[in-house]
């Protein structure tokens, strides 16, 4: 089992199986194969998206399967501000850390922003206070709203979308090719 596997909860494995089994009809022996999936179709994969290096193949593209889905449904600044909080989160440099807050804040949150994210007003005014003194922690909580809206929302209608089902697809014949070729 791969490393972003062993790290899940039972609980999200148990979702992603039933969802892979449901949306899918996937019958699938090789535990490999099904570990693979499981990874790149786990509603934790903007988590584990980089601490998941071990299996193949990437969880790259299984992001960029989203990313790309998100993007047709005119919704992909929600990826972009995830990803982008969690760059500025391993931001070290101080200087850095100023910079990136305000660009991230204008980018997503401020009332002109061009990829504005849908959060609630509340959660836009603890932001905006947070990032007049930015910490690594500033966009926790905005960006936990965002997670929480593709969780509930965007990520099971892709899912069942062709995207998705291509992308298991595409994954599961490449994966058969690999094994034929060592067989």
């Amino acid at each position: 089992m791969c490393r972003g596997l062993a790290a899940l909860p039972n609980t999200c494995l148990e979702s992603v199986g039933k969802n892979l089994i449901i949306v899918m009809g996937l019958q699938c022996t090789d535990v490999s194969v099904l570990c693979c999936l499981i990874c790149v179709g786990c509603t934790k994969l903007m988590q584990h998206v980089t601490q998941v290096i071990s299996f193949y193949p990437p969880p790259s593209d299984g992001l960029y399967a989203f990313r790309a889905f998100l993007v047709s449904e005119f919704s992909e600044e929600n990826i972009a501000f995830y990803l982008a909080c969690e760059d500025y989160r391993n931001t070290t440099s101080a200087a850095k850390l100023c910079s990136k807050a305000q660009r991230i804040y204008n980018e997503f949150i401020g009332s002109e922003a061009p990829r504005e994210v849908n959060i609630d007003h509340e959660t836009r005014d603890i932001t905006q206070a947070n990032v007049k003194s930015p910490t690594p922690t500033c966009f926790d909580l905005a960006q936990y709203r965002i997670y929480i809206l593709m969780e509930k929302d965007c990520y099971p209608r892709f899912l069942r979308s062709s995207a998705y089902r291509d992308l298991v697809s595409h994954l599961t014949k490449k994966n058969t090719k690999a094994a034929t070729k060592k067989a």
